[in-house]
């Protein structure tokens, strides 16, 4: 088993990434609204509940937690990703990294819809 961490720049993409890896197999996904050092020290983030939010609250990334199950699908995961976000390389674009894990308890396998 393997740990799949996809911090995704532009949060308007989710739902493809989603989808894509959803069409691969992958079908639990645990996400996290999150930001970064980098954007935390250009810009403070406005307070999100005072007085209901509103337009100048920051847009940060979302991360995805996955837990798969070989390497093959760390790499489908990665190229899914990258197919929809751009080249990780570039800026502004996400962070992908996966480990290997040796404890994995409570992982049940739903049935996915076409099995």
């Amino acid at each position: 088993m393997y740990a799949v961490f996809f911090v995704l720049d532009n949060p308007d993409l989710l739902d493809d990434v989603l989808d894509a890896w959803y069409a691969a197999g992958i079908g639990g996904v645990t996400i996290f609204e999150s930001t970064g050092f980098h954007r935390r020290q250009h810009q403070h983030i406005a307070m999100r509940y005072l007085f209901g939010g509103g337009e100048s609250e920051e847009q940060g990334n979302l991360t995805l937690l996955a837990i798969v199950p070989d390497d093959t699908a760390v790499q489908t995961c990665l190229t899914q990703a990258q197919s929809i976000a751009g080249d990780l390389n570039q800026p502004n674009t996400g962070v992908f990294t996966a480990w290997p894990l040796d404890t994995v308890k409570g992982i049940y396998k739903a049935p996915l819809p076409s099995e």
